[in-house]
């Protein structure tokens, strides 16, 4: 199951309580008060992991508590500070506080993990009690006095995965953008004849000469209205703001009754609805199903329409012109 965006409650430990104590020892009279401290309350922490590709492990533990500290004991000895409570996330994710409806109160997220290893302190822990050791006076020879610990943060959290990938497949379903991230890379995203195949992003890396590597994410398909959440909508939109550049990858044959023209226009409109800074990162054609009749007359058109895009034509259920689409990928990322 792959799970992009979850509301979880997250509760850091409690501080331990102070110690009352009084030291009792033989030949030591009126030894005076030896009350400890209380351990410290166990931190809730998020730490980004590459080997984490989604939120599923949150889906069935929506609710993270980390320990409380331990209470303080005699001969001054302080209680035992709790763990952290540390949960993997996939690198991408951005977090929000929210209520208890999952609703952000925020429009500004907390933290957003984007490399592999960072962390963040989403609750921190309690500070312990104070045992009577530190009561003691010039006019309080044996204080019973002591402090419990300190309440652990807590609090609701919305957390949301947005694919970090360096190029974005961007089309209409059954486009073949699946297909070509089978020949581009080691990626095993399903191929089937029938719409909204892939249902979440699928990232695949790229190997070109001199040991230089890109990620490519297959997005699920976009359909018109994607903006306003029709479709798989922002469940799609979400994942490509991460994207360098955008790689639109046409049914240039229209071999499912559309134009490839009309198109690219739709899908550029839908990025601009959804975001204008979208359409203006660096974005090209790949114009696939070249080995279908009607392809090269389409492709002319496509070019007289846009003739500043640099356009790639493929053939991605036949292998053909993947080499060079390798090639000018590397340079379009500047590799």
């Amino acid at each position: 199951m792959f799970v992009d965006r979850i509301k979880v409650f997250a509760q850091a430990g409690s501080g331990g309580r102070g110690s009352v104590s009084f030291r009792r020892e033989k030949f030591v009279p009126k030894g005076g008060p030896d009350g400890g401290d209380g351990g410290r309350g166990g931190e809730v922490i998020l730490r980004a992991d590459r080997h984490v590709d989604n939120l599923s492990n949150l889906f069935y533990e929506p609710i993270i508590k980390a320990k409380s500290g331990g209470h303080g004991m005699g001969k001054k000895m302080h209680g035992k500070s709790a763990p952290a409570k540390i949960v993997k996330a996939p690198v991408g994710t951005i977090v929000w506080p929210a209520d208890e409806k999952g609703r952000p109160t925020s429009a500004a997220p907390i933290v957003d993990l984007t490399r592999d290893g960072q962390e963040f302190v989403l609750c921190r822990g309690g500070a312990g009690g104070k045992g009577n050791v530190h009561f003691k006076s010039s006019r309080n020879r044996a204080p019973r006095q002591y402090t419990e610990g300190e309440e652990g943060e807590q609090g609701h959290f919305l957390l949301e995965l947005r694919t970090i990938a360096d190029a974005g497949l961007v089309g209409y379903p059954n486009a073949g953008k699946s297909t070509l991230l089978r020949k581009v890379s080691a990626a095993r995203p399903r191929v089937a004849a029938y719409p909204f195949t892939t249902l979440h992003p699928i990232i695949g890396v790229v190997e070109f000469s001199g040991y230089r590597r890109a990620t490519i994410a297959d997005i699920p398909g976009l359909i018109e209205g994607a903006h306003r959440g029709l479709g798989l909508g922002h469940e799609f939109l979400r994942h490509i703001t991460r994207c360098r550049i955008f790689l639109f990858v046409v049914d240039v044959a229209g071999s499912e009754g559309r134009n490839p023209v009309e198109d690219l226009q739709q899908l550029r409109k839908e990025l601009d609805l959804y975001d204008p800074l979208l359409s203006q990162r660096p974005w090209f054609v790949i114009a696939n199903k070249m080995d279908l009749p009607g392809a090269e007359e389409n492709l002319s058109g496509v070019r007289q329409k846009f003739p500043k895009i640099d356009i790639v034509p493929i053939s991605a259920a036949k292998g053909e012109g993947i080499e060079e689409l390798k090639k000018k990928l590397a340079r379009w990322l500047e590799l």
